[in-house]
């Protein structure tokens, strides 16, 4: 069903034919967009993604998660939920807690019995919900999007092949494309990861270790349509460090298996600097040429620094579970017909 501009709100797009009963009707998909500091890419989204959920003829509600914008992003999503209130809904944390904790609020509160994650910057076409709907018709309960080609820039894709890579040896977790956002989950694995306590995660790796029969589909992938990646390497990084060490002990494993060999190499070229030692001669060249202790110690006190900070990162996340703080605070969520105000921001 297509949409037509609502002149009333900025950005936002009003069903062509009142909505009816539509509100009544429980959706049977829920979709989850969060949204941090996109005012520029929203009425976009906003043009695209109700025309392509309209065309899927299925009941369904569209949940955006605004993770503490500092931008215009709350004021259009309110505009919109104003707009079409029959399937919007809005949550409104205080703060910024992170995508994947946006994602969690959004699993808390959607009621449809599939649900599908959509990033807000249109990289991934909301037209490609359809591809992940008919896998899950197929009988599959979690379908991964796998990004047909890849409009980042050479360093991400490098980095991002690297990572999936090493991801898949450590955790098992066997996911084609991990920074693909657009997924679809059965009611059981939404309902699952919304009851872990996890204070930090992966929601597509956390998922998958529920799945009883996952499966990949080949998705597009655009260009992003306004604004900036809010993820900087440094961000990459601590995601995927949250990936790692959410998933699997092998780090740590591995890191006492190094230590234990060291140690061995240790003992072996005392010994055999001693042996040299005691049967050469005055100014005989041996193994004391290659023997650089200046370099063996940085090499050393590196690897103790390197153990040291992912002893940390368990030890980190530990800390953070215990202290059982709330994982987002809630400053509004708009739902059903307008009838209460909410600051905008």
């Amino acid at each position: 069903m297509p949409a037509d501009p609502n002149p009333s709100a900025p950005g936002g797009f009003a069903p062509a034919t009142p909505p009816g009963d539509a509100a009544l009707t429980p959706p049977q998909l829920s979709v989850v967009v969060p949204v941090y500091n996109e005012q520029d890419a929203l009425p976009a989204l906003f043009a695209r993604i109700y025309p392509a959920l309209d065309a899927l003829r299925v009941p369904y509600e569209l949940i955006f998660v605004n993770d503490g914008s500092r931008d215009r992003s709350a004021a259009l999503l309110r505009a919109q939920w104003q707009a079409r209130p029959d399937v919007t809904r809005v949550v409104l944390f205080t703060a910024n807690f992170g995508q994947h904790t946006a994602i969690i609020a959004g699993f808390e509160r959607c009621r449809g019995e599939r649900v599908v994650t959509l990033d807000a910057d249109l990289q991934n076409p909301p037209e490609e919900i359809g591809r992940l709907l008919a896998a899950m018709d197929a009988g599959h309960d979690y379908v991964g999007g796998v990004r047909r080609t890849r409009e980042d820039s050479w360093w991400r894709r490098i980095a991002s092949r690297a990572m999936n890579r090493l991801r898949e040896r450590i955790t098992r977790i066997r996911m084609t494309d991990q920074g693909c956002m657009l997924r679809a989950y059965s009611r059981d694995i939404v309902a699952a990861v919304a009851a872990s306590r996890e204070l930090s995660t992966y929601i597509p790796a956390l998922a998958f270790t529920f799945a009883a029969n996952p499966t990949e589909v080949e998705v597009g992938h655009e260009e992003r349509a306004a604004g900036e990646s809010k993820y900087s390497l440094y961000r990459l990084i601590r995601l995927n460090f949250d990936l790692i060490t959410g998933f699997s002990l092998v780090p740590l494993q591995l890191f006492s298996m190094f230590g234990m060999l060291v140690s061995a190499l240790a003992l072996g070229a005392y010994v055999v600097v001693i042996a040299w030692r005691v049967a050469s001669s005055p100014g005989d060249l041996g193994p004391g040429v290659l023997w650089d202790r200046d370099i063996l110690a940085f090499f050393l006190v590196g690897m103790l620094l390197f153990g040291l900070g992912l002893i940390g990162e368990y030890v980190g996340r530990i800390y953070l579970q215990v202290r059982e703080r709330p994982r987002y605070g809630v400053r509004a969520v708009l739902e059903g017909e307008p009838g209460r105000d909410a600051p905008d921001r």
